[in-house]
């Protein structure tokens, strides 16, 4: 979701040539220019340091004449390549007419957007355009020259193809496409993919993205937020990476969203509710502030709309000094004039002070579209390591939510659960002692929670295997114990919804 309409852009290639974009796919494909072949061809260091927007180390990996090398300084590192090498391995006339290279000297052709490889979940070798510079690692100061440039594959990319659900749909929407990575991804499971962006620049990259991974193309809609989707249109999946930053204005429109503090944010999450088909998933990362006097999970809980239930997650805060300087260091500003560095750290600073600002908190939401009379509306912290991908994992939790829903406690006493795999129980306490102090579940998948449960919560947990019911496991418990079973019946179902929720146990459908 950015503006092209400031600075002018290197011309892109033609995208009503899906010929010229399979030919080249194909070429591509035959000199190994894939995600597998650059991590063979420059070895885990170099290619990890491209992901930095370091190209030093790439550069003297691909010192030598292969066909893969060649590409590589053509389509990531933007090195111009003698034209009689690239005729060897590319369609190179077709590539010319249709803009894809351009001349560069008397006898060299250099590349007019960035190519970057990228390996799909199923194995597929897809490739993302972008502009140049701009296929590894994050900004690194672009958006500071070029308010239009289009991105290629960051980290939140990835974060947010990671956590999305999964299941065939019929319709998937992806706003603010950018270079089309989410687009890509919904289309190997959903019938019909619309992707929008304010930037007509990013949906022809887009385009130009789906045709050279071979996927089908996308219905492409110029327009912010929900503008291009119409009144009657509604969908089985929403995915949106949007220019989430918080900040004083919208001087880099690729990435700060032109509403006050976190309003874009909220409103997306707002608006998506009645966009999406009973049981649809809509998914998103965000910013939100984290405002004097006020609870964030209270701020967030009021973000989810009526007749969805929503899982938040915050990953990461930072007080609001951190944060700036994130972000004026993302712009490069931190490179430039002292002077302008400080006002506009100082504008930040005022922005926030206004606000009331204290810190700005980063994460997931996801929202699904339900017909419960009493929505679930799930609001944590959770900053520790995690599992991708965790589509799975997302969508089982709302399963579960399901089944605790329609079970009462007596319900849920005769029902019966299994075990999480690989859950291990861990004894806390001191060298020597009888006794653990207390015991731990802890997930080795997934989410990796873990959670303290007592005596009775460890050994119901150990037994379930799916065999028999929760009431009959707590009679044996209760024998074992010497304890009263009625009122172990009574005392237990909280932790088992507990255990059940967090995805320790599994019902037994």
């Amino acid at each position: 979701m950015s503006n092209a309409s400031q600075s002018p852009l290197s011309p892109l290639p033609a995208p009503d040539r899906p010929e010229v974009a399979a030919r080249l796919r194909d070429a591509l494909l035959g000199a190994s220019f894939t995600a597998d072949g650059l991590l063979e061809l420059l070895g885990a260091p170099a290619y990890a340091a491209l992901a930095r927007s370091e190209t030093v180390p790439a550069l003297r990996a691909t010192r030598g004449d292969t066909p893969l090398e060649m590409l590589v300084r053509l389509f990531l590192l933007q090195q111009p390549v003698p034209h009689a090498r690239v005729a060897d391995v590319l369609p190179v006339d077709a590539c010319l007419a249709t803009g894809w290279l351009e001349h560069a000297g008397a006898d060299e052709l250099a590349a007019t957007v960035d190519v970057r490889p990228y390996g799909g979940p199923g194995g597929e070798d897809w490739f993302i355009v972008s502009d140049l510079g701009c296929a590894v690692g994050g900004a690194g100061g672009i958006g500071s020259r070029d308010e239009g440039v289009v991105l290629g594959v960051g980290g939140a990319s990835t974060t947010l193809a990671g956590i999305t659900v999964r299941t065939p749909v019929g319709a998937a929407l992806d706003l603010g496409t950018g270079s089309g990575i989410q687009a890509l991804h919904a289309a190997r499971h959903a019938t019909r993919v619309t992707a929008t962006d304010l930037n007509p620049r990013a949906l022809h990259i887009t385009g130009l993205t789906l045709a050279l991974s071979g996927a089908p193309a996308a219905d492409l809609r110029e327009g912010s937020l929900f503008t291009p989707v119409r009144d009657d249109e509604t969908y089985d999946l929403i995915v949106s990476n949007p220019p989430f930053v918080i900040s004083p204005g919208a001087r880099l429109t690729y990435r700060d969203g032109g509403m006050g503090g976190d309003d874009l944010c909220r409103t997306l999450v707002q608006e998506a509710g009645e966009r999406l088909n009973e049981g649809g998933f809509a998914q998103f990362l965000a910013n939100w502030q984290h405002v004097e006097g006020e609870d964030w999970q209270d701020r967030l809980r009021s973000w989810v709309p009526r007749g969805c239930d929503a899982w938040i997650v915050q990953r990461e805060v930072q007080d609001v000094n951190q944060y700036a300087e994130l972000w004026l260091r993302d712009a490069g500003d931190h490179e430039g004039d002292a002077a302008q560095y400080q006002a506009r750290y100082d504008a930040w600073l005022d922005e926030f002070e206004a606000r009331k600002v204290k810190a700005v908190g980063f994460g997931w939401i996801t929202l699904r579209r339900t017909g419960a009379a009493v929505p679930s509306l799930t609001v944590e912290e959770w900053p520790h390591p995690v599992e991708q991908p965790l589509g799975d994992t997302i969508r089982a939790h709302f399963d579960r939510i399901d089944h605790l829903r329609g079970h009462d406690d007596a319900a849920l006493l005769e029902g019966h659960f299994r075990l999480a795999a690989e859950v291990v129980q861990e004894q806390v306490g001191l060298p020597g002692a009888e006794d653990p102090e207390h015991v731990v579940l802890r997930q080795n998948r997934g989410m990796r929670r873990a959670t303290r449960v007592d005596t009775v919560g460890a050994g119901f947990a150990g037994v379930c295997d799916g065999t028999m019911s929760a009431g009959r496991i707590l009679d044996a418990i209760a024998q074992l114990i010497g304890e009263d079973p009625v009122l172990l019946r009574d005392r237990t179902p909280a932790q088992i919804r507990l255990l059940v929720e967090q995805g320790f146990l599994d019902p037994v459908r």
